[in-house]
């Protein structure tokens, strides 16, 4: 799959921790760090909502394609 998670990069401008961000949109840290490893299958729109809402971003901020 050519889709990219760019969260890494989301979260270093906002100079915050993966398991800051866990807390705040009430997921595990194993779960986030799934999402951003891009090992995960499908992401729940609830929590891209809530990473939006925290980190003050787009979902095209977060999820990139790329053709293969």
């Amino acid at each position: 799959m050519a889709i990219l998670i760019n969260l890494d990069i989301q979260l270093a401008k906002r100079d915050m921790k993966s398991y800051e961000l866990a807390e705040q949109i009430g997921i595990t840290t194993a779960n986030l760090s799934i999402l951003k490893t891009g090992k995960a299958r499908a992401i729940r729109f609830s929590t891209l909502e809530a990473i939006c809402k925290v980190l003050d971003c787009q979902p095209a901020d977060i999820l990139e394609y790329v053709p293969d």
